[in-house]
């Protein structure tokens, strides 16, 4: 079962690769605003496949509330971005 947990470690890990090389040809900055996040959960996921690999009850806590403040970012973001119009 931990050769699963360490594929998905390995493909978070190439994802976050990925998009920081996009970010160098990103043009807007709604762009840059999407690959942030996907940064930011895939960053997140490691962090989950770490805690349940060695088993860490209180780290998934923490994991919740970094997806929730990740998610209010986003949201933030794309206000400042839309100048508030919806």
């Amino acid at each position: 079962m931990s050769i699963v947990f360490w594929i998905a470690i390995c493909v978070f890990a190439v994802a976050i690769a990925i998009a920081l090389a996009r970010v160098a040809t990103a043009k807007d900055l709604g762009s840059r605003a999407i690959i942030g996040d996907l940064v930011y959960f895939a960053a997140v996921g490691i962090l989950t496949m770490i805690a349940m690999l060695v088993d860490l009850t209180i780290m998934l806590d923490v994991i919740f509330l970094a997806s929730l403040l990740g998610i209010l970012s986003t949201i933030a973001l794309s206000r400042i971005l839309t100048r508030g119009y919806r």
